[in-house]
């Protein structure tokens, strides 16, 4: 509990935190595994030079369910978050070793959702791939936090995310808005099997590669909110809470 409440106070203040050794090079194989077994031509899938991404992860390959959500990572939101979450969207990210692949600053602003319909406070509305997405009210971006799970050893020559630290306590906060000097950012260094986990509305970027390794990441965002029954979140997924007994 020391440690989740370690975490616990830095993505307050901070709006993220690094978890290590969350998952052993087996559940990493395991995993790459699942993957390796998918046929890559589905419009869920988008393959470049610079990258190879999954949308709606956990749904496509369900054979990585158990090994993503094992003790550790479900005891360590149990910890830090408390109960009652579930999964709302999944992403898998494989950058290449000479990939040429950027990310702006930005946040994360939208949630994927089942179909447009008008509601108050959502909107604008996008469309990618049959996919809908829209910018919910801001309280509710406020709750959510993504896991990102790192299936290899990442630092800035790789990409691994920069951020800006507590630009998540400032509301929507345009990059174009950026004071640099006041603004520090700080690259996330991860290990392969460890996680970072953060709130949307921090200020994210990555850089292409430099150093000829590899980036593969579990992009998961979660969520305890449930939306107006107009509309469905459009990967809801339930996974069990760890046994408390």
């Amino acid at each position: 509990m020391q440690v989740a409440g370690k975490h616990h106070q830095a993505i307050a203040t901070q709006g993220f935190a690094v978890a290590e050794n969350i998952y052993t090079t087996a559940e990493i194989a395991a995993i790459l595994h699942e993957i390796g077994k998918i046929n890559p031509d589905k419009s869920t899938f988008r393959k470049t030079d610079d990258l190879f991404a999954i949308r709606q992860f956990l749904k496509e390959i369900p054979g990585v369910n158990a090994i993503v959500f094992n003790d550790k990572l479900r005891s360590l939101i149990a910890d830090v978050f408390g109960d009652g979450y579930f999964a709302v969207k999944s992403i898998y990210f494989d950058k290449p070793e000479k990939s040429n692949w950027f990310v702006a600053w930005h946040q994360d602003l939208t949630i994927s959702v089942d179909k447009k319909v008008d509601l108050p406070g959502f909107g604008p509305w996008t469309v990618k791939q049959n996919q809908f997405a829209v910018q919910p009210p801001i309280n509710l971006l406020q709750d959510n936090f993504t896991i990102r799970i790192h299936l290899d050893d990442t630092d800035e020559g790789n990409g691994a995310l920069k951020v800006i630290p507590g630009s998540h306590l400032k509301g929507i906060y345009r990059p174009e808005n950026i004071d640099w000097n006041i603004e520090t950012e700080h690259t996330c260094n991860v290990g392969a099997g460890g996680v970072m986990i953060m709130r949307p509305l921090l200020l994210h970027a990555s850089n292409r590669t430099t150093n000829n390794k590899p980036r593969k990441v579990i992009h998961i965002e979660f969520s305890k909110t449930e939306l107006p029954k107009n509309i469905k979140w459009s990967e809801r997924q339930v996974f069990c809470e760890p046994n408390r007994a």
